[in-house]
């Protein structure tokens, strides 16, 4: 197969080359759309974790006081001020079998010899997770900052307990930055290729790993065309979900 091929020909008059033939080589074929469902359930499982994580990290920095909120902050950002690739690796160098948690687990007794703790799935949620919770930080703080803590206060009146007050007045409330945050980081954790090749292992393969392959390695340009922007439609359906969540709870609780 070329690496591309012309969309319009003109010999022997007017042609119009575009074919699904590309679309059906993928649909068919387990090892493209294989591909794309690991990444879908890594980036699914990946934004869950960081809204379980993000959560209260943002309700401790909105409620705090706000020198130590801009210290909380500030300790949010600066993971961006230094390079992807290094934070990445710093996370190989800490889970290797002689890295820092190994060692610092035997030191302490727990175990007696290395656990296989890098190049699997659990690594790669691990790193997933560390380098894109402060994209689910921020919009929820931001969200959670116009919170009016009197609503607690009013609740505990009115009776309820903690988890009540979280279930019927805080989480209801947190919708929008929850989707915000969901969106920020489901939708390039699909696409990721760095941190898969970096902290996983080679018996699962992940949508921009064979995006790359395809592009970079095998010249199939139009078959790798085609995986892009079929990733870029599946893609489009929970931006969707989450806006008709978005709007239903916004009518939900119009006043």
């Amino acid at each position: 197969m070329p690496p591309y091929q012309d969309l319009f020909i003109f010999d022997n008059g007017f042609q119009f080359n575009a074919t699904l033939e590309n679309y059906f080589y993928i649909l068919g074929d387990f090892y493209y759309y294989g591909s794309f469902l690991n990444s879908l359930f890594l980036a699914l499982v990946s934004t869950m974790f960081c809204i379980l994580i993000g959560f209260p990290i943002s309700f401790y920095i909105a409620t705090s006081e706000i020198k130590l909120r801009n210290i909380l902050l500030i300790l949010v950002v600066i993971p961006f001020w230094s390079s992807f690739l290094l934070r990445v690796y710093a996370w190989k160098i800490i889970l290797q079998n002689n890295g820092f948690l190994n060692l610092l687990l035997i030191k302490l007794g727990i175990i007696s010899e290395p656990l296989q703790l890098l190049y699997n799935q659990y690594a790669v949620v691990m790193g997933i997770v560390y380098t894109y919770l402060p994209l689910m930080i921020l919009p929820l703080y931001g969200y959670l900052n116009k919170f009016d803590l009197n609503l607690i206060d009013a609740s505990k009146d009115l009776g309820l307990n903690r988890i009540k007050t979280f279930f019927r007045v805080i989480l209801p409330l947190s919708i929008p930055g929850i989707i915000a945050g969901s969106l920020l980081v489901f939708i390039p954790v699909v696409g990721e290729f760095i941190i898969p090749e970096m902290l996983g292992g080679s018996d699962r393969l992940y949508y921009g790993k064979i995006l790359w392959e395809e592009f970079f390695v095998n010249r199939n340009w139009p078959g790798a065309s085609a995986l892009a922007f079929s990733g870029i439609v599946v893609l489009v359906l929970p931006i969707i979900i989450f806006q008709i969540i978005y709007s239903r709870w916004s009518q939900k609780n119009e006043i």
